[in-house]
């Protein structure tokens, strides 16, 4: 986790822990807020298609919205489980990914932007892998200057605002340093 995310963690938790209480008075349960944050991203997705970018950024918002509260919610109401962790880290992927496919889509004619929007993909990509393929290893490498909040945070950010190909561009090339920085992290554990 990142040292903003580190800071602002306390915070958000504070500000959102009525939604958390009211989620869990009407028995929403922390798998159902992951499977229906990944529908708000599926149908942001369905209007990056259609051009529709300032739609498409609110109802990514909505859907890493509630992909924020389905951490605290478990840890708040001891509802942490494997399936829930698994599933979290699975629709996590899905999350990066689809925006990224549907940018590429929209822009397939435009040969700088795909390209920034493939290694955008990749770099989002390869930040997971080398995390979870470090963990496997005994290594824990959750450093770097990107992970998925801050990539989230600039696609989010570029969809509202319309600066879509420097918000791509920057996911591009920091996710990829991410990577390398978790690579070195790695190295230097000595394994």
């Amino acid at each position: 986790m990142s040292q903003i995310i580190k800071s602002i963690k306390p915070i958000w938790e504070e500000k959102t822990t009525p939604i958390v209480d009211f989620l869990y008075r009407i028995n929403v349960s922390p798998n159902i807020l992951t499977v229906v944050g990944l529908v708000f991203v599926f149908v942001g997705s369905f209007f990056i298609i259609k051009g529709m970018f300032l739609v498409a950024g609110i109802f990514i918002l909505i859907g890493n919205l509630c992909d924020a509260l389905d951490g605290y919610l478990a840890r708040k109401y001891n509802q942490q489980t494997l399936m829930g962790a698994f599933l979290d880290s699975v629709i996590d992927r899905y999350s990066d990914i689809i925006p990224i496919l549907s940018l590429m889509y929209y822009f397939k004619n435009d040969d700088i932007f795909f390209i920034s929007s493939s290694l955008a993909l990749i770099g989002s990509y390869m930040t997971s892998y080398t995390r979870a393929r470090s963990e496997s290893l005994g290594v824990e490498c959750k450093v770097g200057i990107m992970e998925r909040p801050e990539r989230s945070f600039v696609l989010i950010l570029s969809l509202l605002t319309g600066f879509l190909i420097y918000g791509v561009g920057i996911i591009a090339i920091f996710s990829n340093i991410t990577v390398i920085q978790r690579v070195i992290c790695f190295y230097k554990s000595g394994k």
